[in-house]
């Protein structure tokens, strides 16, 4: 179950206050539904960060080829194959 934005920031402050860690929210609060991976990474998120809001790009996959990669040398190697035909 995805976490709330008023559940983020009870989890925020009980964390920040109490030191609770994820096992702990989820025997306090078993009504809640949360999952233990989604409690992990949200107090993952506010130790790095101290907020609970994603930053922007954060889990975006970068998939551009730099310079000396593999997609380059793919690149040159089918330039000097269609030059060769």
């Amino acid at each position: 179950m995805k976490i709330s934005q008023e559940d983020a920031i009870l989890i925020k402050n009980v964390y920040l206050s109490k030191q609770y860690s994820a096992r702990r929210l989820l025997s306090e609060l078993p009504n809640k539904g949360w999952k233990l991976g989604s409690l992990d990474s949200l107090l993952k998120r506010i130790r790095k960060t101290g907020t609970i809001v994603q930053q922007p790009g954060g889990s975006k996959l970068r998939s551009v080829c730099s310079s000396g990669g593999p997609c380059a040398q793919s690149e040159g190697q089918a330039k000097r194959a269609s030059i060769s035909l």
